[in-house]
């Protein structure tokens, strides 16, 4: 895979993430919504702040064992294959009726902090990172340089997203919430997840 196909496949899938209704649009939505643009918009900032953690703990944990050990890194391959695999036909078969609501009539005021655990805490999101981030370093490559930029690309697309539900909060909210939307996009992502699935199954350790 060439530098400019990893990107590009990386940024569709990353894009189609962000777009799919979960707990982070939710989140930006509700909070929009109730309690302003300011706390929406930290947040978003919380949620960014998650995804460079998961980055942080790919690229400086998980990411040195997989160098290095042959096994740890086939087990992954099989057992992140097969989650995806999974979960991807689960959104194809089975594709949700309405967004899912974010939890967050409780607990810290701190809207920064309540993005941050939301993100950190969603193994959605480690599973997108662990399964998918490797997949798209180019062989040779820093693991770490590369880690760190994917995210940060995601993390623009999301930042941009959020800008977008921000400022157009009850015209996208309705939107997002009809039941055809959402399983339209549930199963395109799930056959996104299959198709990378069978991808992961058959790729090789970089190096």
């Amino acid at each position: 895979m060439t530098v400019t196909d990893a990107l590009m496949a990386f940024t569709f899938a990353a894009t189609l993430l962000t777009l799919t209704p979960g707990l982070d649009t939710a989140l930006i939505l509700r909070t929009s919504t109730v309690e302003g643009t300011r706390k929406a918009i930290q947040a978003q900032m919380g949620i960014n702040a998650g995804c460079l953690a998961w980055a942080a703990m790919l690229a400086f944990g998980l990411g040195a064992l997989l160098a290095v050990s042959e096994l740890a890194y086939n087990l992954l391959k099989w057992c992140g294959a097969a989650y995806l695999a999974w979960l991807g036909a689960q959104m194809l078969l089975h594709p949700r009726q309405k967004m899912g609501e974010a939890d967050i009539s409780r607990g810290t005021q701190n809207w920064f902090m309540r993005g941050f655990f939301g993100n950190l805490l969603n193994p959605k999101v480690g599973i997108f990172y662990v399964s998918f981030l490797p997949q798209f370093i180019p062989t040779g490559h820093s693991l770490v340089l590369w880690t760190f930029g994917l995210v940060m690309i995601h993390v623009v697309i999301g930042t941009l997203w959020s800008a977008l539900l921000i400022g157009s909060t009850r015209r996208l909210s309705g939107i997002l919430q009809r039941e055809k939307v959402v399983k339209w996009l549930d199963r395109t992502t799930g056959t996104v997840f299959l198709l990378f699935a069978a991808k992961l199954a058959v790729s090789h350790r970089p190096g």
